[in-house]
């Protein structure tokens, strides 16, 4: 759960990122579109993750929540899990971001996270 967590969360980031939807026609010849994955090897509470990490064509994605050449996780994971589950707003959750992580992260990205986690947290 906690691969499919941070996945979906460069997901999440890959999509504001480019301003549009994976596979939406916004999207078509823009000049920047997604470019594959690249792999990469984390640490984490549960053990080592290798993780899917989304890339552009232009190469100018910059996550911020595993940035490049981080190797841990950091545990946001289940903060994200934990501070959903405790109904706090898009808003507190991003003010918990910046204290905890020291990245800014936009009211629309948390949606898009916990909005994710929501589905693998269904499912």
């Amino acid at each position: 759960m906690t691969k499919k967590l941070a996945e979906r969360a460069l997901e999440a980031e890959m999509e504001l990122h480019l301003g549009y939807a994976k596979h939406d026609a916004a999207g078509f010849n823009t000049g920047n579109s997604r470019n594959g994955k690249s792999r990469k090897s984390v640490r984490s509470i549960h053990g080592d993750i290798e993780l899917e990490t989304p890339r552009d064509r232009n190469g100018s994605f910059k996550p911020k929540l595993i940035k490049k050449g981080e190797k841990q996780l950091g545990g946001f994971d289940e903060r994200i899990v934990l501070l959903y589950a405790r109904g706090m707003s898009t808003r507190d959750i991003q003010a918990h971001f910046e204290e905890t992580y020291g990245v800014e992260v936009s009211p629309t990205f948390i949606s898009l996270v916990t909005n994710a986690v929501l589905d693998e947290v269904k499912a």
